[in-house]
């Protein structure tokens, strides 16, 4: 299974990215995981004809392509980070790859909550109609005290949470799998949610 691995921040050093470098070592075996940078996106900006820059383009295509999608995602004052939500708006806006894709959402903090809140604002945000990620349910890893996590290779040091870990993804690949299959029963619905439009909701606003 070929998957891309979101690394939710724009900062030079993250243990949200190795989180994602850990993740596509250690399962290795079961599925290939590109690991995606944002930093250089730029800012949203909402321009008129809608053209994504080359860079949302590009991760767009990477999107598209694959069977997966992991989000780490890190919490700034009980939220993602600004870096973030703005990728997720250039992907809204333009091309709409995010719908019906399956997406699991990981997370590791410097504090001991391992971005609870964060988790719980991007599942919301995913929902929304231009983006509606197939989410995957029922499973969250938090990963809290993260820059103790970690050796240099980097390798998750606690077992337990490995564990955690291995469990949560393997639900991920029968997810990703089951979703994939019904998508490709009913490809009218996913291409019916690209079609959508505030200005066609009643009472919707367009701006």
């Amino acid at each position: 299974m070929n998957l891309i691995g979101i690394v939710g921040t724009n900062a030079d050093s993250s243990t949200n990215r190795k989180l994602l470098q850990f993740m596509k070592q250690h399962f290795a075996k079961s599925a290939t995981i590109t690991i995606c940078e944002i930093a250089d996106i730029p800012a949203f900006n909402e321009p008129d004809d809608k053209t994504a820059p080359l860079e949302v383009k590009l991760l767009s295509e990477k999107i598209t392509a694959s069977d997966g999608v992991i989000i780490a995602t890190p919490e700034y004052d009980h939220s993602i980070p600004a870096a973030l939500k703005s990728v997720l708006e250039w992907l809204s806006y333009t091309t709409r790859p995010l719908i019906e894709k399956p997406v699991m959402i990981v997370g590791a903090s410097h504090g001991s909550l391992g971005t609870s809140r964060a988790q719980t604002h991007l599942r919301q945000i995913l929902d929304a109609p231009e983006l509606k990620a197939r989410i995957l349910p029922g499973s969250e890893f938090f990963l809290g005290r993260s820059l103790e996590a970690f050796d240099e290779t980097p390798t998750l040091l606690n077992q337990d949470k490995v564990v955690e870990l291995e469990g949560d993804f393997a639900e991920f690949l029968s997810f990703a799998d089951m979703t994939n299959e019904i998508s490709k029963k009913n490809p009218e619905q996913a291409a019916s949610k690209r079609k959508f439009a505030w200005e066609n909701v009643n009472g919707g606003v367009a701006k």
